[in-house]
């Protein structure tokens, strides 16, 4: 029997970030850990571009404290997308806070 990994839910959920379905990526990461698949670092950026694409920057935000608590890496990817979140949903400020924060993560 064929059982969903982290590959699989990983394409799931960009796939419903690129067709604008944040819902959808939402519930597949829940799946994800109900299934005890473990997620990495390109599972929460993809669910942060999809809450970005969906306007939904604090779930955006709460998906990259996630990421922090988890000991995950944060990449110019994650960056990228917070900060995008971070525009659509007009807060400004909290997209220069991360910028200075990937600066400093870059040091």
């Amino acid at each position: 029997k064929l059982e969903p990994n982290r590959i699989t839910f990983n394409a799931a959920i960009s796939a419903c970030e690129k067709h604008g379905r944040w819902e959808h990526a939402l519930q597949l990461f829940r799946e994800m850990a109900q299934s005890y698949v473990e997620s990495g670092s390109i599972t929460v950026s993809a669910t942060i571009s999809a809450c970005a694409k969906g306007g939904k920057w604090e779930k955006a935000l709460h998906f990259f404290s996630v990421m922090a608590q988890s000991h995950l890496e944060s990449n110019a990817i994650t960056f990228n997308a917070m900060i995008s979140a971070c525009e659509r949903g007009i807060q400004w400020e909290k997209a220069l806070q991360l910028l200075s924060l990937m600066a400093k993560n870059q040091e």
